[in-house]
């Protein structure tokens, strides 16, 4: 019998999600645990894996499709194989409630494509929550609007269309074809815009630079290698594991930095719950590594690159790279040679903490003698709203302290 391959749900106020692209065809041959398709939330982006072998009987939404969670995206089957037993709507295990309403296909070519239906079930009009919250905010009725998404659902596009003055793309005449190309944003791309500028908006942003001395961090990192290339070390202990492991102990004799600004109020924790930004091929996302105070040196590393690679991989839980999943998040730019940076605050969290790259310049080594030094450049952006100059300072001073008194 064919398998039904559904749209997962990826937290409970996740209604819909983008299917951003296909890596199998109609028609072909798949493997259990190979990738069939990518997705966005309005949160983050994810992938989805085959869950049997088999072909591709059937795909039920091309790409930049607006899919409602727990319905029906693909088939996989033997080859010949028919799908007419199972139904095109929501996966099982749903209730009455989440069942999509099955309507009527017409064909071009292979493609199946839904005729328009903007009612649900029960006569309410069909509308994406992120449509809804848009129409709302330009003062849009969108009774009667008909949806160009799934099952006929109104989608953002549609919104645009109805706004008074909305006038569809002009091609441009006079230019070469080649001066430019024009990319639609992926839905990530637009959470990151939407989400850095209200965050530049609705905050007292100030960043403070200092740099730490690292031979120490330095030494410990050529003691690991030696370590692994000896056999006697199998886990690879990064700059930046150690790093974050010195900001965790300078928060803990700080911890009024570890918080959120909830405008009325200040809610301090008593746990670090750390968020480290990850470069993705989707886009930044910072996922959180909770709890990082009660792990050691090893413990740490392991958790921190266990949580980039789910981000790369697109199998994050889309509950840790919320805002407010972390109290406190590191930025670390140094691979890419960034000698000093403003972070910007990832709200309702009151600070964040650049990473800069490691410069040699000269220091006193005392005694009236100079030599070359290796520092680390180190931005602490915090929000002047929930946190003092002076306090900012001494914090990043403590990070300071805890790099160059590092020992391994």
């Amino acid at each position: 019998m064919a398998i039904p391959v559904i749209m997962p749900r990826q937290g409970q106020s996740v209604e819909t999600c983008i299917i951003t692209k296909w890596f199998k065809q109609k028609g072909e041959t798949v493997r259990t645990g190979d990738l069939l398709f990518s997705y966005e939330t309005d949160k983050a982006a994810f992938d989805v894996e085959s869950p049997s072998d088999g072909i591709v009987l059937e795909i039920l939404f091309t790409e930049g499709a607006e899919v409602p969670v727990l319905a029906n995206v693909a088939f996989i089957g033997n080859q010949g194989e028919t799908i007419e037993s199972v139904t095109h709507s929501a996966g099982a295990g749903t209730t009455k409630a989440e069942e999509i309403r099955k309507v009527p296909e017409t064909r071009t070519g292979d493609s199946p494509v839904l005729k328009p239906e903007t009612e649900t079930v029960d006569g309410k009009i069909r509308i994406s929550p992120r449509a809804k919250r848009y129409a709302e905010k330009k003062n849009l009725n969108y009774m009667g609007i008909q949806g160009s998404g799934p099952n006929g659902r109104i989608v953002c596009g549609d919104i645009d269309k109805a706004l008074p003055g909305f006038s569809l793309p002009v091609k441009e005449t006079g230019a070469p074809q080649d001066e430019f190309t024009e990319h639609p944003l992926s839905n990530i791309r637009k959470l990151i815009a939407r989400t850095m500028h209200a965050s530049l908006q609705n905050s007292a942003q100030l960043t403070h630079h200092m740099s730490a001395d690292v031979r120490n961090i330095l030494s410990a990192r050529k003691k690991i290698k030696e370590k692994i290339q000896s056999g006697q070390e199998e886990q690879d202990i990064t700059l930046n594991d150690m790093i974050c492991f010195c900001v965790i102990k300078a928060i803990k004799k700080f911890p009024e930095i570890n918080a959120h600004f909830l405008d009325d109020r200040i809610k301090v924790f008593s746990k670090v719950h750390l968020g480290i930004a990850v470069d993705t091929t989707r886009g930044l996302m910072v996922p959180s590594v909770r709890n990082a105070d009660e792990m050691d040196l090893r413990k740490l590393s392991r958790e921190l690159k266990s949580s980039a690679e789910a981000c790369k991989k697109g199998n994050i839980n889309p509950e840790l790279i919320q805002s407010t999943a972390a109290s406190f998040t590191i930025s670390n730019l140094g691979n890419y040679g960034v000698e000093m940076f403003t972070p910007v605050i990832n709200l309702p969290q009151t600070a964040i903490l650049g990473v800069c790259t490691i410069i040699t310049r000269p220091a006193d080594l005392g005694n009236n003698t100079f030599g070359f030094v290796p520092y680390i450049g180190l931005s602490l952006t915090y929000d002047h709203r929930a946190v003092d100059g002076g306090p900012a300072t001494l914090f990043l001073r403590e990070i300071k302290e805890q790099i160059e008194g590092f020992s391994y």
